[in-house]
């Protein structure tokens, strides 16, 4: 079992930066791909960014633009996602999993994570 808890969402204005924080306990962090979701009101959970188990790898839904970058400190057992230049269009709540097995390339669609974490608010004012 992976326990997940997301931290550092809040209010921004538009352009502005935040950094999200998932600390995880339970079984062995680094052993799992790790991801970023979100979902907005009224609309389906969507990927944001994922990174695999070693941490060699990751890949974000807005790569054309770089805006979102996930990274991961193992020896913290934290995921982290940074978001610049944000939009009002990115307000939405915003969820960590941990893929369903260990030993994964990146994740990217939510059938392949299997560990959830609450969900921290993320608003962006215009």
């Amino acid at each position: 079992q992976v326990q997940l808890e997301e931290s550092g969402g809040g209010l921004v204005q538009a352009g502005g930066s935040l950094r999200l924080s998932c600390a995880a306990s339970g079984r062995t962090f680094s052993n799992y791909a790790l991801g970023w979701f979100r979902q907005a009101p009224g609309k389906e959970r969507e990927f944001v960014a994922g990174i695999d188990w070693r941490g060699s790898k990751s890949y974000s839904a807005d790569a054309g633009e770089g805006r979102f970058t996930i990274s991961r400190d193992n020896a913290k057992n934290t995921v982290y996602l940074q978001m610049n230049n944000l939009k009002p269009e990115d307000t939405a709540v915003y969820f960590c999993a941990a893929g369903r097995g260990p030993y994964t390339a990146v994740l990217v669609t939510t059938n392949t994570y299997g560990y959830w974490g609450q969900g921290t608010q993320v608003t962006v004012s215009s």
